[in-house]
This record gives C-alpha cells, sequence and structure tokens, in this order.
C-alpha cells in the first residue's frame, strides 16, 4: 500500500473495541500511514466489529454492507474487517460478504498493520490515539473471561482470561497522563478477576493503588466488577483511596437464584445481598451501577417480581436493562426463546419505570450539596460534565450555566440546584483544579 493513501477506522460495540482501535490508530499512525475520520474520504476502511447480542450484530453487518456500496461505487479501494463479529464467524461473513477483502478477529494488531504494508511497533504497544476526548480513557487491563455465564459469547470471541501486566499498565497510563489523561476507566470483561492468571491471586487492589501514584491522574473508576468472589482488598482501595471514585458498576444480571442457577452466574441471591450490604456500609457514599437481563427463558413471572423487589429494596443509583438475546453455541441455546419479545419489552419498561423513579430521587438529593465536575463540553448556555457518580456515555451528567472561567478538561465545584431524573443542574462556586 502506498503510504499517502488514507485510512478510516469504524469502531462498533463496547469501551474494550475502543481500546482495540485506538491501539490500531496509534501503529497505523506510528507507520506514517494517514487517518481520516470520515470513510468517506478514505482509501481504505477498517470496521472494528461487535458480535455480542443481535443488535449488535445486525449493526456491524449494516455497517459492512455500507462500507461495500462505497467499494462497488469505487469510492473506496480496501476494506478490512476485523474485531468480534468477524473472530466469531469469519468462515461464514467470507462466504455472504466477499466484498470484503480480509476478514481479522480480535487484536490482531500485527496482522493488520502487515496488510497496510506496514510493520507493528512493538515497544509502542502501550500508546493510543485517543478517540475519547483527551481528558478520560479507558484502560484495558486483561482481555478474555473464564466465567461460564450461560447466555454470554463473550469467550468463544475473546478468549480465556488474560490479564496484561502490571509494568505495561503503568506504562499505558504514564503515556495517557503525559497527554492530559485525568480520568481513568478501568475495563475488562471482569475486572475483579485481574491478575489471578499471572501473579496466581486477584491483584486489582494493588493496580488501583499504582495507579493512583501517577502523576496527573486524578480519577480511577472501577467498571464491569463481577459481583462473585468480589475482593475485600478492592473494597478497601476504593474506600481509602480518594483517587479511585466511590463507584463500581456491577453486572449482577439478575436476583432470583432460579434464574442466577441457569445463568451459570456463580453466585446466589443471599451472596449478592450480603456484598451490596458490604459495600454500602464501608462506602456510605458510593454509587451503584448495575445491569440486568430480563426475558430470559426460564424466568417466570415470580422471578419477574422478585427483580422488581430487589431493585425497589436497593435503590442502585444507575441501571441499565436488556432483553434476552439468544446466541448460538452458548449453553443457554438450549433453552429456546420462549418469551415472546412484546413481553421481553414489557418487564424491561416496568423495571425501567420503576428505576426512574428512584435515579429522580437519588438526584433530589443532592440539591443543595457541591459535587466536583470534570467539564466535557459546552452546549448552547451550558457547561457539561460528569461527577464521580457519572462514568461516560452511560450515566447522567451535570450542567451549569456558561462562565468564561471555565476550561474544558478541568474540574471545578457546582452547587447542585435543580435536577431531573437523568441530570443534574448547577451553578458554579470556584475552580477544583
Amino acid at each position: 500500500m502506498r503510504k499517502r493513501e488514507k485510512i478510516s477506522v469504524i469502531t462498533l460495540g463496547c469501551s474494550k473495541n475502543t481500546v482495540d482501535s485506538e491501539r490500531l490508530m496509534r501503529q497505523i499512525q506510528l507507520n506514517k500511514i494517514p487517518i481520516v475520520s470520515d470513510p468517506n474520504q478514505a482509501d481504505t476502511v477498517i470496521i472494528n466489529t461487535c458480535g455480542f447480542i443481535e443488535a449488535a450484530k445486525e449493526e456491524s453487518i449494516n455497517t459492512i454492507l455500507q462500507a461495500t456500496e462505497l467499494k462497488k461505487n469505487g469510492k473506496l479501494k480496501k476494506l478490512i474487517v476485523a474485531g468480534c463479529l468477524s473472530e466469531r464467524y469469519k468462515d461464514s461473513l467470507e462466504k455472504e460478504i466477499p466484498e470484503v477483502d480480509v476478514y481479522f478477529g480480535t487484536e490482531k494488531y500485527e496482522e493488520i498493520i502487515n496488510e497496510l504494508g506496514g510493520n507493528l511497533k512493538y515497544e509502542l504497544l502501550g500508546e493510543r490515539l485517543l478517540t475519547t476526548p483527551s481528558h478520560f480513557a479507558y484502560l484495558k487491563i486483561s482481555e478474555g473471561c473464564d466465567h461460564p455465564c450461560s447466555f454470554c459469547a463473550i469467550p468463544l470471541m475473546r478468549g480465556k482470561h488474560k490479564s496484561k501486566s502490571m509494568e505495561s499498565l503503568i506504562e499505558e497510563a504514564n503515556f495517557l497522563a503525559s497527554n492530559g489523561t485525568k480520568e481513568l476507566i478501568l475495563i475488562a470483561q471482569d475486572t475483579t478477576d485481574y491478575g489471578k492468571d499471572i501473579y496466581d491471586k486477584k491483584n486489582l487492589a494493588v493496580l488501583l493503588n499504582k495507579l493512583s501514584e501517577i502523576k496527573g491522574i486524578e480519577w480511577i473508576r472501577l467498571m464491569y466488577a463481577y459481583p462473585s468472589h468480589f475482593p475485600e482488598d478492592v473494597i478497601e482501595e476504593i474506600a481509602d483511596n480518594p483517587k479511585v471514585v466511590k463507584y463500581v458498576d456491577i453486572p449482577l444480571q439478575h436476583i432470583s437464584d432460579n434464574v442466577l442457577k441457569s445463568m451459570r452466574r456463580g453466585v446466589t441471591s443471599k451472596q449478592t445481598y450480603k456484598l451490596l450490604e458490604k459495600l454500602k456500609k464501608r462506602i456510605p457514599d458510593i454509587t451503584l451501577r448495575t445491569t440486568f437481563i430480563v426475558g430470559y427463558p426460564n424466568e417466570t413471572e415470580d422471578d419477574f417480581n422478585q427483580l422488581i423487589d430487589f431493585v425497589k429494596e436497593i435503590q442502585f443509583d444507575r441501571v441499565g436493562t436488556f432483553t434476552f438475546s439468544v446466541e448460538e453455541n452458548t449453553t443457554s441455546y438450549i433453552l429456546g426463546d420462549p418469551i415472546s419479545l412484546k413481553e421481553k419489552n414489557r418487564r424491561k419498561d416496568v423495571l425501567m419505570k420503576i428505576q426512574s423513579k428512584i435515579s429522580n430521587n437519588k438526584n433530589k438529593s443532592f440539591v443543595g450539596k457541591t459535587l466536583r465536575v470534570l467539564v466535557e463540553s459546552k452546549e448552547a448556555d451550558y457547561y457539561v460534565g460528569r461527577s464521580y457518580r457519572d462514568a461516560p456515555e452511560v450515566d447522567g451528567e451535570v450542567l451549569f450555566k456558561y462562565s468564561s472561567k471555565v476550561k474544558l478538561g478541568n474540574f471545578y465545584n457546582v452547587l447542585i440546584t435543580d435536577y431531573d431524573e437523568y441530570d443534574l443542574y448547577g451553578e458554579l462556586i470556584q475552580k477544583e483544579s
């Protein structure tokens, strides 16, 4: 490939894919190959796909088909498809969409760079070309998953759990901090399993502590924390380390023992309650985010009612709800998909309506309080930012009126004066940092 030919990378799916694309784009950049954001201006398009659930697969397929039209019309010379969908369905995709020049699986950086006519810079694999605002970045601490969840196809696409070395993560975090990153958002298929494969023990607490020592890093946020065997020292680190925000994302998926057992989650209702009680007691101001699956094949009306009661009792700060998607080659596949889409959506709507009221009341409780806010953008007359309670893209925001003193990417103190079920509104009272 002539080096002057332009590359565009399209990223679909989760934040883990975002990190993969950012690493790939940095390697493309290091090989002095031009990168453009608009696929219509590119000679080669690389699509980093998602294959997690049916809706994500459909989006990936549609994006590929749109790119093949560009190629058919002579607007695109080369089309490369990579990522989870390609890892899972490569043989079928090659037959069904032969217009794609080459398919790669997940994390195939070297193969893709070679395909582009470049060479992988091994010593710089920790560097990334951020697609998020520079003040925050995702830090993927491990790959793959060892949990046997019946509904999940991630091990089919990402393989077994593989932790990244602490040294490489510290190096990557230092690179990010040197480029203006102030918030690290730790991600993985299961962040709480970090280190068990390379250090013979779960080592997340140590990693959190070491990351907090990096100059420039002010917030560290923990996502995708599996509830089974949640490390005690992680709870202590969140409670005691001022740079680790009092926020945990724990995908619980359900609370009924009947459903949890069939889901093969490795945790019981009693253990879940005990963990949440421990977190709330040790960290009274903690923000708890979770996700649930409704419409699982053996979810009865009684199971669903248990879930409703659970959400009402625990009063989560943030809740995401997904309808069950049957996935081939998972252990739940043999259960079929007996619950109608209409009923699944009804259950989702019921749960989210309950959570809406909870979120509204939670936000109301912050009126009159001051929050430290990381300002991210300006919309009309408002600056928009996030408090410790808010992960980007999935949670709420804090909005306050325009002030010429405000700089994007900085922290400010904001007095909360109003609210709705999603966002908080306030007044700037002083610069924090």
